[in-house]
């Protein structure tokens, strides 16, 4: 019972919307005093806050925000859509597309997917909506554009997946490009699709020349010249995941110095988010580090191994119950949260099935983007519905397609690992 009551702690306080990081520490806590009484408590308590602090890869992380924090300063961000629109807007559904391709730049500057949807929604959807798009699709189109942030690198979600699983950062990051490669395209087909099936909710628009087409081009040069240096420098090893995030705050502070809108207060906000976000996942990991002492002592990994292990099914069969398990939680918890709570779980699992811990990284992401847009509670849903006044039943409505069309997408990198395994493998 003991190995139990901890658990049913964890759930009970996260319903009560008691924050991750303390229920964690929480739960971790009572089921260590169980286990060894208050001594036991005390002697972790003594270390694991400053061992999970220390960890080098982590600094990554606050590097990347930083970057994502100077390129929203400097502006850059918010001429995307006009750019995509411009070489999209004459086919039928470009508008969308548009969105999506502007979902997907700003990813590669900000790797958190709430960010993305809240200004995909400021930026990209009255635009949609003026055009003559139904409501449904438009805000659909929205809402799964902005979860490319959770998988399009620098991603905090595989940076965080990395830290916790002790798998390289480097050829997370690396893995990502291909399937987000394959997820935009997918957005695309979905909306042309729709937009072949609905002609008069899914209207064409007016074409551009090309000359302000390539001026317009200019214009998102920045973030691509980001994306391509961030990750081109860690495919090429010639800088560390950590090197190449501070190089790419730097560069970061320097496009925003460019663009003149680095001064004294800018610099201050965008330290203090940069500082506030990564407190609050330091926070988190410091108390899925308590928790994962209690997993630990108590041999649930291992036992959870042990009876996959004795599942008479397909290995791949197992995976996709594992994924749609993360789909399920992708519902109602936030990405962070479910990375840290079931990775020190799953990561060992895989591991024993003979999977690629850096093929599963990617697949969990991909898993709770799916999440993000699902009923009852897709977070990015409810972020668009918010931010844009359209109700929320509307958008989960415009949602489906997308969410069938991410599933399969999904079903072909569970069963072709190549798609996530290719790029990693030549660096």
């Amino acid at each position: 019972m003991f190995s139990i009551a901890p658990i049913i702690w964890l759930f009970a306080l996260l319903a009560l919307s008691v924050p991750v990081a303390l229920v964690m520490a929480v739960a971790g806590i009572g089921g260590l005093h169980s286990i060894g009484g208050w001594g036991m408590v005390e002697s972790i308590l003594a270390t694991s806050p400053l061992t999970s602090a220390s960890s080098y890869d982590f600094v990554t992380l606050p590097m990347f925000l930083l970057m994502a924090e100077f390129v929203l300063l400097s502006g850059v961000a918010d001429d995307l859509f006009t750019a995509a629109a411009a070489w999209t807007g004459r086919l039928r559904g470009g508008l969308g597309m548009a969105t999506t391709l502007a979902g997907a730049g700003f990813g590669a500057v900000c790797g958190t997917s709430t960010a993305a949807a809240a200004t995909l929604s400021a930026t990209t959807l009255p635009g949609m909506i003026r055009q003559g798009y139904r409501p449904d699709i438009a805000s659909g189109v929205v809402a799964i554009s902005g979860t490319l942030s959770m998988l399009i690198p620098p991603s905090v979600a595989l940076v965080i997946y990395g830290v916790i699983a002790d798998v390289s950062i480097g050829k997370l990051l690396v893995a990502g490009v291909m399937p987000a490669m394959l997820i935009v395209a997918v957005i695309c087909l979905t909306i042309y699709v729709l937009a072949l099936r609905n002609p008069e909710a899914v209207p064409s628009g007016e074409g551009v020349p090309m000359r302000e087409r390539l001026r317009l081009l200019r214009v998102a040069g920045p973030v691509l010249f980001l994306f391509a240096f961030v990750t081109g420098t860690i495919y090429t090893g010639i800088a560390t995941p950590t090197e190449a995030s501070a190089l790419g705050a730097l560069a970061g502070m320097l496009l925003a110095l460019g663009k003149g809108k680095l001064s004294a207060d800018g610099l201050r906000r965008a330290l203090t988010r940069a500082t506030y976000a990564t407190c609050m996942i330091l926070l988190i990991i410091v108390g899925a580090t308590i928790f994962g002492y209690f997993f630990t002592l108590t041999q649930l990994t291992q036992s959870l191994v042990s009876w996959v292990g004795g599942i008479n099914a397909p290995a791949w069969a197992i995976v996709c119950l594992i994924m749609l398990i993360y789909v399920l939680l992708g519902c109602f918890m936030d990405q962070t949260a479910i990375l840290i709570l079931t990775v020190p779980i799953t990561v060992p699992l895989i591991m024993a099935l003979g999977y690629d811990p850096v093929w599963f990284g990617v697949v969990v992401v991909v898993s709770a983007e799916v999440g993000m847009v699902t009923p009852p509670v897709g977070l990015n849903a409810f972020i668009v519905s918010r931010a844009s006044g359209i109700p929320l039943q509307t958008v989960f409505r415009g949602l489906v397609p997308h969410i069938v069309a991410h599933a399969l997408a999904l079903l072909l990198l569970i069963l072709v690992p190549e798609i996530t395994l290719w790029l990693p493998g030549h660096m």
